[in-house]
C-alpha cells in the first residue's frame, strides 16, 4: 500500500514539475533581442550597419527581413560536424563560427525588428523591364513570375521566401548569378537555381533593379 501511494505521489510530482518546466523552457528559448543588438554592434556593423541597413550595395540589408529566413542563412553559413557549410562564404563563415544557435536566433530577431531604409531603383527603363518579368515571367524560356513566391510587392513569405523589396539591386543580381552558377546552393529544393539557370544577365539586372524600388509593409 505504501509503495502504491509513493508511486502515485511520484507520478503526480513529475506531472506538476513537468508542466511547470514547459513555460520555463519556452521562455529560455525566446530570442534575446538585446543580445542580438550586442552581437550586431560588435560583429555585423562594419558590413551591414548596426541596425541592418547596409549602405554597401554588395552587402544585403538585413533590417526588416524575416527572422526565420535570417536564422536559416546564419545556420547555413556555419559548418558543423566536419561538414562544409551549406552556404559557403569565407567571411560569413568566420563571423558565425563562434555563435550559438541561441545567439543566431537572437541576432535574427533583432534585425527583423529594425525598420528598413530601402534602396531605390535608379534606372526607370531597366526597372520597367524588370517589372514585366517580376509580374509575368518569361513564358518563352520558362522563367516564372517572381511575384509567385516573393509577392507582388516583394514582401516575401516568412520562413520560405525572403523579402526583396528595397534590397540593394547589386546584391540581388549577384545572388541570382550565384544561384545560376551553383556557387550558392542552399535554396529549397533547388528552386532558385532552376529559375536562375533560365535567366539572362539582362533579365537578372532588370529584376534586381525593379526589386530595389519595390515597397512593402
Amino acid at each position: 500500500m505504501f509503495r502504491v501511494l509513493a508511486l502515485s505521489a511520484a507520478v503526480a510530482l513529475f506531472a506538476v514539475t513537468g508542466h511547470a518546466a514547459e513555460p520555463a523552457a519556452k521562455a529560455a528559448a525566446k530570442p534575446d533581442t538585446a543580445r542580438g543588438q550586442q552581437i550586431a554592434t560588435q560583429l555585423c556593423a562594419a558590413c551591414h550597419a548596426a541596425d541592418g541597413n547596409s549602405t554597401i550595395s554588395t552587402n544585403p540589408k538585413l533590417a526588416g527581413q524575416f527572422a526565420e529566413y535570417l536564422h536559416k542563412q546564419f545556420t547555413n553559413f556555419k559548418s558543423a560536424e566536419g561538414k562544409k557549410a551549406l552556404r559557403e562564404n569565407a567571411v560569413m563563415s568566420g563571423m558565425v563560427a563562434n555563435l550559438s544557435d541561441a545567439d543566431m536566433k537572437s541576432l535574427a530577431a533583432y534585425f527583423a525588428e529594425q525598420k528598413l531604409q530601402p534602396a531605390v531603383a535608379r534606372d526607370k527603363d531597366l526597372a520597367a523591364k524588370g517589372q514585366a518579368i517580376w509580374r509575368g515571367g518569361n513564358s518563352q524560356t520558362g522563367v516564372p513570375a517572381c511575384a509567385g513566391c516573393h509577392g507582388p510587392s516583394g514582401a516575401g513569405m516568412p520562413a520560405f521566401y525572403p523579402r526583396l523589396s528595397g534590397q540593394h539591386a547589386e546584391y540581388i543580381e549577384a545572388q541570382l548569378k550565384a544561384f545560376r552558377a551553383g556557387t550558392r546552393a542552399n535554396d529549397q529544393n533547388g528552386m532558385m537555381r532552376g529559375v536562375a539557370q533560365r535567366m539572362t544577365d539582362a533579365e537578372m539586372r532588370a529584376v534586381a533593379e525593379y526589386a530595389a524600388g519595390l515597397r512593402s509593409k
